[in-house]
């Protein structure tokens, strides 16, 4: 199976995608997730094909969701926790 799809990204959360068949467009994407995710920017248009899979998740996840619900949403990668306390490393060097 393949689809063409068209990707759109949340102004309001970065990193945070919609996949969508192309032909019906965000038709079937529920309004309350519309409301969450903002007002959605094309960012590409792809085939996605069951035999090569995307960088962060299996394609056959994504056109089954698509199949199914109209649409699968890929949320931000889990950030470590190591990344957070670089946040809170001391900024000024003491001698």
């Amino acid at each position: 199976m393949k689809v063409i799809c068209e990707v759109f990204k949340s102004p309001r959360k970065d990193e945070m995608y919609i996949y969508v068949d192309k032909k019906e467009g965000l038709k079937r994407v529920p309004e309350e997730l519309l409301e969450i995710f903002g007002k959605p920017k094309s960012v590409m248009t792809m085939l996605i094909r069951e035999e090569k899979d995307l960088a962060r998740v299996k394609s056959e996840d994504v056109l089954r969701e698509i199949r199914e619900k109209g649409f699968y949403l890929q949320m931000p990668p889990k950030k470590d926790e190591y990344l957070l306390d670089l946040y809170k490393a001391p900024t000024e060097g003491k001698y």
